[in-house]
């Protein structure tokens, strides 16, 4: 009797142990890209590139304009370390960003898996590789389009994407030092657009500059065949350099509202602009820019095309990111979405950098419904 009254106790007193315990905490989010779908291994590098010849334009007692350049490549093989895809002080400073991620450990974006691996050894082609620059949107650092990088550069392209110094929420240069968002603070208006599409074309020419004296991107560069991809406000400042860039051949903007509506230039060049369904013609939406920006693009090959379901963040990384983070879905799913993306933009470039007949880019496509022409 008393074995069984001890056995007792002591089994009552561990159920009210575990009782007690506090509820076990749920493992922190493992936040991945989908993997690339070209034949070529990628590379990436970073470079921290100084123009003295300006001061900043969004802080002007900094008297040089400092800025963080990814480059993709294809690679020999896929050797060393995955590439980061922030660093912890800017996955931080962009959590916590956010009230809904408070309960999110503040590395979580760091620790993102990617597909690049970082230094390998850059696969030579005789004349080099054609280039697309990639532009983010406003708060958004340059990693927010890794996805597209990696695909592009695993399908035989070159991609630098540009992180512009005090438009992202956070940007960390080599020395540890981590700066935050100071433009457009006033508000996004006409004149705050203009400026942001001059910055950014400054800050393009200065990158295509570098990459061109560089005696080790010189040879891997084919600098006669360059594009450029710009996500929001990236890619509408990207329309705007387009015609009085003489090295920029073709641009593609995705969701991009104009801001300004016009640009001082006609567009005759190759372009392409992807966008949800509010950037469709007379969609009585409050944005009516893609309208007005239309007949403003004169070149012989033009296409306006919108996806049934995107948001504004189904053409980058954040399609797939914010669902895994728990911030909801979207109306068309994030890998379908990028999916989209990858195979429409990189026709484009296959087209006008290659010269690869694109069909796809002919009209519509049983096998992308989503897809609407203009």
């Amino acid at each position: 009797m008393r074995k069984t009254l001890a056995a007792t106790v002591l089994a009552l007193s561990a159920s009210l142990t575990v009782l007690a315990a506090p509820p076990a905490q749920a493992a922190p989010p493992v936040l991945r890209l989908p993997a690339p779908t070209g034949d070529l291994a990628v590379g990436k590098t970073d470079l921290h590139l100084v123009d003295t010849s300006r001061p900043d334009p969004w802080v002007p007692q900094r008297k040089a304009r400092e800025l963080m350049v990814s480059i993709w490549y294809p690679a020999r093989a896929s050797t060393g370390a995955p590439a980061r895809y922030l660093t912890p002080r800017e996955s931080e400073l962009i959590i916590r960003s956010e009230p809904r991620l408070k309960d999110v450990p503040a590395d979580t974006l760091a620790k993102t898996v990617t597909h690049a691996r970082s230094g390998a050894p850059a696969l030579p082609r005789k004349g080099g590789w054609p280039l697309v620059v990639l532009s983010p949107g406003m708060t958004l650092p340059r990693a927010t389009m890794t996805s597209l990088a990696e695909e592009f550069a695993s399908r035989g392209y070159l991609v630098a994407g540009i992180e512009h110094t005090y438009e992202s929420l956070a940007t960390t240069f080599p020395d540890g030092r981590t700066v935050t968002f100071e433009a457009g603070k006033a508000g996004q208006t006409a004149e705050t657009g203009e400026k942001v599409a001059r910055v950014r074309a400054a800050d393009t020419a200065f990158v295509l500059d570098r990459l061109a004296k560089s005696k080790h991107w010189k040879r891997l560069v084919d600098e006669r065949r360059v594009a450029m991809v710009g996500h929001s406000v990236g890619g509408q400042s990207a329309a705007h350099l387009l015609p009085t860039s003489r090295r920029v051949q073709a641009v593609v903007n995705l969701d991009g509202t104009y801001n300004p509506p016009t640009p001082a230039k006609p567009l005759d060049k190759p372009f392409m602009m992807i966008g949800n369904p509010r950037h469709q013609p007379q969609s009585g939406g409050k944005d009516g820019s893609w309208d007005q920006f239309w007949p403003h693009v004169t070149g012989d090959w033009k296409r306006w095309l919108t996806v049934t379901g995107a948001e504004h963040m189904s053409f980058m990384d954040y399609a797939v990111l914010l669902p895994q983070l728990g911030l909801g879905e979207f109306p068309l799913d994030g890998e379908r979405a990028l999916r989209v993306t990858r195979t429409y933009v990189t026709a484009f470039l296959d087209l006008h950098l290659k010269g690869k007949p694109q069909p796809l880019l002919d009209g519509p496509s049983e096998s992308y419904p989503e897809v609407r022409f203009w």
